[in-house]
């Protein structure tokens, strides 16, 4: 960098250079601040795609009859226990079923005899130099551990376990601290008769094969009573946890009572679908309030909002809004969301649900306003949130979409912005090395032209002098 004296001759001339090099970067600075401005339309278009995006996952969880209709269920029982819990899907019919719960499901469960315990898990239970202990559950393929000549029952439990066969093994103490008796523990993973343990070979000291097995648990089967009188059907099952029993109900068994049933009612929960609408309401809202805030102009301070003047904010809201407002073809009842209580607020374009009018549709004309938003393949119908989610799509699409090509768009806008601004930015730094360069040239000149001036005043005080 060119440094000036300046002083000699009265002028500084490195803020003169400075102004110029200012001057110079306006045109930087007004493409860096469009390059921002670039940068948070471009952040803001994501985060208004990402609102989209929650209003179709809102659209899609009624998009089919299935996803669309909620179902509660109850259980009463005259019992002093908790015989079962229920759950439902959409699938299960209402109604009311009957059921009596005979008998648990439960795990197997054995332990080797108490003759045969050992003082330590570290003693050695083979007798020979290797050992062998088989089992197997139900009809299930035969598992066998191998144990070397210093087999313990640490080393069998081990071994059984690592087989990840539906086996759990432990080791139990039955005797005292002072005078410890262990046994080995085998316990079915799953309940049921069909997963029984059954103890095929075993040459350890254990020798539960012909010495036998002591049971702490049988395996034995879940059994209910399904529905009452010369109708009731009985039925065996190896779990606790029944999902094909009745279609679309999952039971719980807990506890055994035969002589008190349970009812189960499944009834229609017309609540749960109005939080669906409702929650679609709200993912509606959110994005035109969204678009609002960047699309308002303040007169007094002349502050613009970001998508002031971008079409694409407008064809947002009107696709969503269309998608949601539009007459559903082929249908009779219901045929737009304003007839079950969408209202739109004309101060901002959100919708207000009408409790009342959408609670009165959902106890009169609950299948009608179900088709007012599902596909239905059976009547060929699209309903409003076919339409909302098929909306989203069409402005994310990957080639098409309009807010995907307006995304585009500012990446290539800011890349662009960058490339100037990086020229600009060398040329400015050799207009600055010019100016200095040209400055340095003058500041020495005028230092000269200051000397010779003085050697001249010297010169001409001399002479005069002399005379």
């Amino acid at each position: 960098m060119i440094s000036f004296g300046g002083l000699g001759n009265g002028v500084d001339f490195g803020p003169i250079v400075d102004l110029l090099v200012q001057a110079e970067r306006v045109p930087i600075d007004r493409i860096g601040q469009r390059r921002l401005d670039a940068q948070s339309k471009q952040t803001d278009f994501g985060l208004l795609g990402g609102k989209l995006l929650g209003l179709q996952s809102a659209a899609s969880s009624m998009r089919t009859r299935l996803s669309f209709d909620k179902n509660q269920v109850s259980v009463t029982s005259a019992s002093s226990q908790d015989l079962l819990t229920a759950s439902v899907s959409s699938t299960a019919a209402t109604g009311t079923h009957t059921v009596t719960v005979n008998n648990l499901a439960s795990a197997h469960q054995v332990v080797s005899k108490d003759s045969t315990a050992v003082s330590s898990i570290d003693a050695d239970i083979v007798g020979g130099g290797s050992g062998t202990f088989s089992f197997q559950i139900g009809s299930g393929s035969v598992q066998t551990v191998n144990l070397d000549a210093d087999g313990t029952l640490e080393s069998l439990r081990d071994g059984i376990n690592d087989l990840g066969a539906g086996v759990s093994a432990s080791i139990l103490n039955t005797g005292t601290e002072a005078s410890p008796a262990f046994r080995l523990v085998l316990s079915s993973n799953d309940s049921g008769t069909s997963n029984s343990i059954t103890i095929s070979a075993d040459n350890t000291t254990l020798d539960t094969v012909t010495t036998g097995i002591d049971t702490f648990q049988a395996a034995e089967d879940a059994q209910i009573v399904l529905g009452e009188g010369v109708g009731a059907v009985t039925i065996d099952r190896s779990s606790n946890t029944l999902t094909d029993i009745i279609s679309g109900i999952t039971l719980n068994l807990q506890a055994e009572d035969l002589n008190n049933s349970v009812t189960i009612s499944v009834t229609q929960d017309n609540s749960a679908v109005k939080e669906g609408i409702s929650a679609y309401v709200a993912a509606y809202n959110e994005v035109v309030e969204f678009v609002n805030e960047r699309t308002t102009f303040d007169i007094e301070t002349g502050e613009r909002g970001l998508f002031v003047g971008d079409s694409l904010a407008r064809t947002v809201l009107d696709r969503i809004r269309q998608a949601t407002f539009s007459q559903v073809s082929g249908l009779t009842t219901y045929t737009s969301a304003s007839q079950i209580g969408f209202e739109t607020q004309t101060a901002d374009g959100t919708i207000k649900l009408n409790d009342t009018a959408l609670d009165t549709a959902l106890s009169t004309n609950y299948s009608a306003v179900r088709d007012l938003f599902i596909q239905n393949p059976t009547t060929g119908t699209e309903g409003i949130a076919e339409l909302v989610a098929d909306a989203v799509d069409g402005l994310d699409d990957v080639e098409s979409g309009a807010l995907t090509l307006r995304q585009n768009a500012l990446t290539n806008q800011i890349d662009d912005f960058a490339e100037q601004i990086a020229v600009k930015e060398a040329a400015l730094l050799r207009f600055e090395e010019q100016q200095r360069i040209k400055f340095g040239n003058l500041d020495g000149l005028l230092a000269s032209l200051q000397n010779q001036l003085s050697a001249l005043s010297t010169l001409s005080t001399g002479s005069s002098s002399s005379n």
